[in-house]
């Protein structure tokens, strides 16, 4: 008879294994899309009275894409700071699950939440499902069909192992179904970001930004930009860049730069062709109240982010989207939202045709309320496995 031989490494990981499973849960962010559904989602689980655990990757580090938030946001200091830093995509993938694992063996918990789309979410998901924890994945179920970029992948995977899948809208449930998805674990909840907007807009106004830039209300466009397919291309950086100058001489443009793209300003040479453009405000990435404050009073934005493209419609500004597709089809049909690509000419062509006096219509739940919906769903999940 053959005897199975095990390892001494084999040997050292079972003794890891905690034997008893804890009611811990959690709560993974590590970029700065994370922090604005997580802060919502950890203040209902504490309400209610869960264990909660917050781990923060460190994906995201500088200050004004990470510590801000925590502080505006009124999320408590994370338990555990992992701080992988930046990275190639893979490297930093399995930087995050070997570190995470490590929390994961010595807390042992019942749940791991992960939400969006970054690497965090992708190797958090990974490794809890690999050591047989429950993983719930929040904003679930989005797609752009576009397999290049890093996001898309991020979510594919990670709606595939995941055992709760909470959506920001029915067509992600549709999409769920359509990948063989079970009902029992797809739950319509809402867009839990939009909690976080709402109580931003109130502490957005006492902002001063836009005194300290020097603009007025309504006088001007806010430009983000920071997907590598556009900042890392210097081809499509170049025509984005064009785009902007030209719109540029009909109104002043601020772009609060990730340090993703003031990197690739820098390294393409562009930079001071930008900066010594007086309608021009390249100004450092903002905290989320300053920020709001910067979207909810512009005449229109343009962007690649997904996160702005939801807040635009909340907030009824004109959005065009510097990217072939969205993952929020929702933005397009229900709100402000119109994908114009990257090509110079149609940028300018969609800036001259933006409709102002278009109505928005709020997408179903994106109420404010999805944070009760969700820690509502995941106390039942733990109830029910006790």
């Amino acid at each position: 008879m053959l005897i199975p031989v095990i390892s001494s490494q084999s040997l050292f990981l079972l003794k890891r294994i905690p034997e008893s499973v804890s009611d811990t849960v959690i709560l993974v962010a590590g970029a700065r899309p994370n922090f604005m559904k997580i802060a919502p989602i950890h203040k209902q689980l504490r309400h209610r009275g869960v264990n909660t655990l917050l781990v923060h990757t460190g994906q995201h580090y500088d200050h004004n894409m990470s510590q801000v938030f925590f502080d505006e946001l009124g999320i408590p200091e994370p338990d555990i700071h992992m701080g992988v830093g930046s990275d190639s995509h893979s490297r930093q993938t399995a930087k995050i699950m070997i570190h995470f694992e490590d929390v994961c063996l010595e807390h042992n918990p019942r749940m791991v939440v992960v939400v969006g789309d970054v690497n965090s979410t992708l190797a958090c998901a990974i490794t809890a499902k690999k050591l047989g924890i429950t993983v719930a994945h929040v904003e679930a179920g989005l797609r752009s069909r576009d397999i290049q970029m890093p996001e898309e992948i991020n979510r594919v995977l990670t709606d595939r192992i995941s055992d709760l899948l909470f959506t920001t809208s029915r067509g992600a449930n549709e999409n769920l179904f359509s990948e063989g998805c079970s009902s029992e674990s797809i739950f319509f909840v809402g867009n839990v970001m939009i909690d976080s907007l709402y109580k931003a807009v109130k502490h957005s106004q006492k902002s001063t930004i836009l005194k300290d830039i020097g603009v007025v209300e309504q006088g001007y466009c806010l430009v983000t930009m920071h997907r590598p397919s556009n900042v890392d291309n210097l081809s499509t950086l170049s025509g984005l860049i064009l785009a902007l100058e030209q719109i540029s001489r009909e109104i002043p443009i601020i772009i609060p730069a990730h340090p993703r793209t003031v990197h690739s300003l820098e390294r393409f040479e562009m930079a001071d062709r930008i900066r010594n453009n007086n309608q021009i405000y390249l100004i450092p990435a903002q905290g989320y109240f300053d920020f709001i404050n910067l979207v909810k009073n512009s005449k229109f934005v343009m962007t690649d982010s997904g996160g702005l493209q939801e807040e635009s419609t909340i907030l009824g500004v004109q959005c065009l989207t510097l990217r072939k597709n969205t993952e929020r089809p929702i933005t397009v049909t229900q709100g402000t939202n119109k994908v114009v690509g990257t090509e110079t000419k149609d940028i300018i062509d969609a800036f001259h045709n933006l409709d102002f006096s278009k109505k928005t219509q709020s997408p179903e739940y994106w109420d404010g309320k999805t944070a009760h919906r969700i820690a509502k769903v995941i106390v039942d999940q733990l109830s029910a496995a006790v």
